[in-house]
């Protein structure tokens, strides 16, 4: 049996949709805690996924006293717009701003995983208002392979001719987690998919060197987290990302031998427990 709990373990508090700025339907989950809130964990999960997948982890958050709100991003779970698409950077990084805004108690705390650890940072980057704090685990900076030629020669001559025109990631479903039923429960989800638009692919491969480029100018508190044996995205460059980032409060944890989804290993527990530890010292309790 896999450690981790299966997601009837902790249904949300409520749900909904609201509408992009482009109208585009994005749904939306919410957990509260048992008491007074400490502050609101607002998730942008990573890509081809959704939040749903994300229970568990919401379960240790309220338990440690947050609200642990999410939404899945336009593409992606019950939301709407082309599987793997959005029509530009700046839009995906709108999205996040819509559910910043559901915040219902300060701090807030952004927690981005893989693809939403960038834009995550992306938005800390650009525009860091809504935000007090971030947690990026497996932040996507840099892929842990060499992007395919090929895909890359395309996405930049179609980028803006049929920036919709998706591909497969082929991403490595055993790359996710040591867990087999992890990956299983992954392969059989009809919420998940593998593709990704020409657009995206781009914006994201430019985006992961942009913020390591701009680190610099980060100045938010910042947990970053990956694991060490992870296939998938590059541990070296959230390393790098720390080393660079201008934020007198930042925080690394690169765990040995974990795959891409720290958060869905046997020692899913003591990963969580970090980043809840860490989010209440930020919420001065």
């Amino acid at each position: 049996m896999s450690p981790v709990p299966a997601p009837s373990s902790n249904p949300p508090s409520e749900e909904g949709r609201l509408a992009a700025g482009d109208g585009v339907q994005l749904a939306w989950v919410r957990w509260d805690p048992a008491g007074p809130a400490r502050g609101t964990i607002c998730l942008v999960h990573g890509h081809g996924e959704h939040t749903g997948r994300y229970h568990h982890v919401a379960a240790a958050f309220t338990a440690a006293g947050f609200v642990f709100l999410a939404f899945d991003q336009r593409g992606h779970g019950r939301s709407g717009g082309p599987r793997g698409h959005s029509p530009s950077y700046a839009r995906a990084l709108d999205d996040i701003g819509l559910l910043l805004r559901m915040a219902p108690a300060r701090p807030s705390i952004a927690y981005g995983h893989s693809m939403g650890g960038q834009l995550v940072l992306s938005r800390v980057l650009t525009d860091p208002a809504g935000i007090d704090a971030v947690i990026a685990t497996s932040p996507w900076l840099r892929l842990a392979f060499p992007a395919p030629a090929v895909k890359v020669l395309l996405g930049r001559t179609l980028y803006a001719v049929v920036p919709a025109k998706t591909l497969p990631t082929g991403i490595e479903l055993a790359a996710l987690s040591h867990d087999p039923a992890v990956v299983a429960a992954y392969a059989a989800d009809p919420l998940v998919h593998d593709r990704i638009s020409f657009r995206l692919g781009i914006d994201l491969l430019d985006g992961g060197n942009r913020a390591l480029v701009q680190a610099g100018a980060f100045r938010l508190p910042v947990l970053l987290m990956h694991g060490s044996a992870d296939r998938i995205i590059d541990p070296r460059a959230t390393q790098l990302f720390f080393d660079r980032a201008g934020s007198d409060d930042k925080t690394v944890r690169i765990w040995p031998g974990l795959f891409h989804e720290t958060h869905n290993e046997a020692e899913w527990k003591k990963v969580v427990a970090v980043s809840t530890g860490w989010a209440r010292a930020h919420a001065g309790s």
